[in-house]
């Protein structure tokens, strides 16, 4: 039977823009009471309104997803506020781009902090209250940076390598609990975690279709109404990861090709994304 959204409470991190606003957005007007956590508050109080006047209920809090601390407030004030806490969307995440030997160390480490330390906490204080309700989902957002390991991404890769690996194990772990885990791992996605920095996104990523924020919302909702273990978009792309990532012999004769259609589709998306700046 699929999960019913009536009368849920969902904490949604990386909440104030792209993805996880839009996720944010999508739930409360499916009858869900979204709590907002992102490091800044302006822009979660601004969409906090925009979902009240909409007639959604929704309630903002300032967190690091890298500090436990404020982790566990987001929990706390969850409670406090709601009483109950039925759906976990892990959304933040954090990419200094680069070779691994240039990027400071302290940089490194805090995206093990966001992409897959926060998660991990994040769900674990959480599943005591999932279980109590008698089921929730957790639904993490991934990439398919998580299936194939990308130059200049390493440690980026990395922790969506971790997450995978934590969300898969959880879902056979918990698999009596009447709590799903599920995967949403896109490829690029138009959101400014990637088009404010479109001179340093690698041409292999820019290789791929790029989806919009409501398409990956989309598959957050979904994922957690019927718990499926994971879902890439675009789906050609995920299948193309994994084949690349079991036969390497595949990645290295189809990298060139990519990195050429990826170089031609970065120098248009920087002409159409300046051309709309300007416009």
């Amino acid at each position: 039977m699929p999960f019913s959204l009536q009368n849920k409470v969902a904490i949604i991190t990386g909440a104030s823009a792209g993805i996880g606003e839009s996720v944010a957005r999508k739930l409360a007007a499916e009858g869900v009471s979204v709590v907002l956590a992102a490091r800044t508050p302006g822009p979660l109080d601004t969409l906090v309104e925009a979902i009240i006047a909409a007639g959604g209920k929704a309630t903002a809090v300032p967190t690091d997803v890298g500090s436990h601390e404020d982790q566990q407030r987001l929990i706390d004030t969850t409670l406090e506020t709601y009483g109950q806490i039925d759906i976990v969307v892990n959304n933040a995440g954090l990419h200094h781009r680069g070779l691994f030997e240039n990027v400071a160390a302290l940089d490194l480490a805090k995206m093990v902090d966001v992409n897959l330390r926060g998660p991990l906490v994040l769900t674990h204080l959480a599943l005591p209250h999932l279980r109590k309700n008698g089921g929730g989902a957790v639904v993490n957002v991934a990439s398919l940076a998580g299936h194939l390991p990308l130059p200049e991404a390493a440690t980026y890769s990395a922790t969506k390598f971790g997450l995978r690996a934590l969300s898969l194990a959880l879902s056979l772990e918990l698999a009596e609990s009447g709590v799903t885990f599920s995967l949403v791992s896109p490829g690029p996605v138009s959101t400014g975690f990637i088009m404010d920095h479109l001179e340093n996104v690698s041409h292999l990523t820019l290789s791929q279709p790029i989806s919009t924020p409501d398409e990956i919302a989309d598959d957050v909702l979904a994922s957690i109404q019927d718990g499926m273990p994971e879902r890439c978009r675009p789906a050609n792309s995920g299948r193309l990861a994994k084949a690349a990532y079991v036969m390497p012999g595949i990645r290295k004769l189809l990298r060139p090709i990519m990195e050429r259609k990826g170089k031609r589709n970065k120098a248009r998306i920087i002409a159409e994304h300046n051309q709309n700046i300007k416009s």
